[in-house]
């Protein structure tokens, strides 16, 4: 993966201090978890297994920075789910303030999309453009599959969610779309050259009718702020303090896209739980967790081992299981 030159600007520090906080940290959390919400600038990756406080540590630090006085509309809270983020900044606000409902919350994909719209002219799209959902994305690839006719009775392709499960995970994978034929689908390896082809005509579909899939949003995202530096700049100095939770479900794309993200400050915090990742089919990648201090120079490694869900004998059940796991 590509690195990104971490340019600092020199107001970067400018946070006013309270004489007193309004809330008891020290007391509130335990040691782990003070030391992540009391980290401020710079690259942090927290580990966090289930039921050692994830959540609270997150609404805490949400909390304490906005206590410390950075500005709400500075903070940027990509989660899993958008109900996942309002829910953690609906809390946050009932620990301290309105103001914590004044972060900017949500998903990957809506954030990218919100972006989007804004600059969708700079890669030729309309601002209005038309989301996909997997269904609507699956009948276009149908549309083209029946109209170039590869769907004939007399050979074998793939049917409609085959193909879109393909293009879907060679882009979040990074995989040529070859390489997971041979590995996923080696029975239609003699179909590649339609099914490429199949792709290629998708791509110019959308593009010609103003429409992305979820896909699309990253991608196009990636584009921008690859290849467009002021934006890349005036959206990194806009969110200043960036957090990501459920880190070990994110793909090779949202990795690439926190790196372009924190170009101009490198602050970041990411959570999540190197022994859980069961979204590999989503094109979701362990290696971001385990590459993050290497892609992010300066990492301090928190991990909250505190256990509040479990009993110890199921805790030492557990450990035993994963002890072994290579990575």
């Amino acid at each position: 993966m590509k690195k990104y030159l971490i340019k600092k600007p020199a107001d970067q520090l400018h946070i006013v201090h309270p004489q007193r906080f309004q809330i008891d940290y020290k007391n509130e959390l335990n040691e782990s978890q003070y030391k992540a919400v009391t980290a401020v600038n710079g690259p942090y990756l927290v580990i966090a297994g289930a039921g050692t406080g994830k959540t609270r540590t997150i609404v805490y630090r949400v909390a304490y920075l906005v206590e410390l006085g950075v500005k709400p509309e500075h903070i940027l809270l990509l989660t899993f789910t958008r109900r996942a983020a309002q829910e953690m900044l609906r809390r946050a606000a009932v620990l301290l303030d309105y103001r914590c409902e004044k972060v900017s919350g949500g998903t990957f994909h809506s954030f990218a999309n919100n972006v989007l719209r804004k600059h969708a002219p700079l890669f030729n799209y309309d601002r209005n453009f038309t989301i996909l959902d997997q269904g609507d994305a699956e009948d276009i690839v149908n549309l083209i599959r029946t109209r170039e006719k590869f769907d004939t009775k007399e050979r074998r392709f793939p049917r409609k969610e085959t193909l879109y499960d393909l293009y879907s995970r060679s882009i979040n994978t990074n995989t040529p779309l070859i390489n997971l034929l041979s590995t996923d689908y080696p029975h239609y390896l003699g179909e590649y050259a339609d099914i490429e082809k199949l792709y290629n005509l998708y791509v110019e579909y959308k593009k010609t009718h103003n429409l992305m899939d979820y896909d699309d949003l990253l991608k196009n995202l990636i584009q921008l702020l690859r290849e467009h530096e002021p934006v890349r700049s005036e959206i990194s100095n806009k969110y200043r303090y960036i957090m990501v939770d459920e880190y070990q479900d994110t793909n090779a794309l949202q990795a690439e896209i926190l790196q372009l993200l924190t170009f101009k400050h490198n602050n970041i915090m990411v959570v999540g739980d190197d022994s859980q990742a069961i979204y590999a089919f989503r094109g979701a990648t362990i290696r971001n967790i385990l590459d993050f201090p290497d892609q992010f120079s300066g990492c301090t490694i928190i991990t909250l081992e505190e256990n509040y869900r479990s009993t110890q004998a199921i805790l030492n059940v557990a450990n035993a299981i994963i002890k072994n796991a290579q990575d």
